[in-house]
């Protein structure tokens, strides 16, 4: 049985994933970072899922968590690492917290490269396991490519994670190891129920206070009418099994408005959203 590691699946796109690859007769081993969800989701998924708790900005958690894998794989590699575990800081640039910045960077970037790191070996960095080399599938969002007013914390992280996956895919071809990114668009998980929850009034006394709250129903809305988190499950399990897979997959519920943002030309979306949120100087 091949077997595959999930971070962040307790809920959402990790969720969706570790449901889809069971259903393909993977061995998901799924982290989490509360016993009472590693708890739920043995009872959901039965013997072919295997918690591990670690949060993934947690350098010895993670270690550890590598360990209890490679005990039970019995020296065979691992088939797959799917980079999902992450967070997102809303919120206008100017006036963020720098410690909130820096938490969406650690848990977005940072901590990919510590589970990375901790489970390379497993994958065929260490060629003295058997078996074929496995593959990495990282998380990234149609936001890793195109950058919308309030997001960015969470923009720059996705943006970086695409340079990260870049240089990673080609440093690991030296061992065998692919890297695909699949970057979903809005899908309906739990995190649209987190940004209903976000409170923009300290942002009251900023010119963006309306622009803020247009923005945050837009997001709640879109997202809700997302996509299922298993078609982002589907990808994934397509980029852990097909034999050529692509290096990058977007999966999106409107992919003619994802085409026109990465195509028309800049100037024109700026104006195009500013004028929309009010963003332009002579509306302030």
């Amino acid at each position: 049985m091949k077997s595959v590691v999930v971070t962040g699946a307790s809920t959402g796109i990790g969720w969706g994933c570790v449901k889809v690859l069971i259903g393909a007769g993977f061995r998901v081993f799924g982290s989490v970072r509360k016993e009472t969800d590693a708890n739920r989701l043995k009872a959901e998924f039965g013997a072919n899922f295997v918690p591990l708790l670690f949060d993934v900005t947690n350098v010895a958690a993670v270690k550890k968590g590598a360990e209890e894998v490679e005990r039970l794989l019995g020296g065979e590699t691992l088939s797959g690492l799917v980079n999902n575990a992450g967070i997102a800081v809303p919120g206008p640039l100017l006036f963020l917290d720098i410690d909130e910045f820096r938490q969406q960077l650690e848990v977005n970037l940072t901590g990919q490269l510590i589970v990375t790191q901790a489970f390379a070996p497993l994958l065929g960095a260490d060629p003295s396991r058997k078996g074929a080399p496995g593959r990495i599938v990282n998380i990234t969002s149609v936001g890793g490519r195109n950058a919308n007013p309030f997001l960015g914390p969470y923009n720059t992280s996705k943006f970086g994670f695409e340079g990260f996956s870049e240089a990673l895919r080609r440093e690991l071809m030296i061992y065998g190891i692919d890297v695909v990114v699949v970057a979903p668009g809005a899908v309906a998980t739990p995190i649209w129920d987190k940004a209903d929850s976000v409170d923009v009034a300290r942002y009251a006394n900023t010119p963006y206070a309306k622009a803020l709250a247009a923005v945050k129903d837009y997001m709640i809305a879109s997202g809700r009418k997302g996509l299922p988190p298993e078609r982002i499950g589907e990808a994934v399990k397509a980029a852990l099994t097909l034999p050529k897979p692509k290096v990058h997959y977007t999966v999106t519920p409107d992919p003619f408005q994802n085409w026109m943002m990465l195509n028309f030309p800049k100037r024109f979306l700026d104006r195009l959203i500013a004028g929309r949120l009010g963003l332009t100087k002579s509306s302030a």
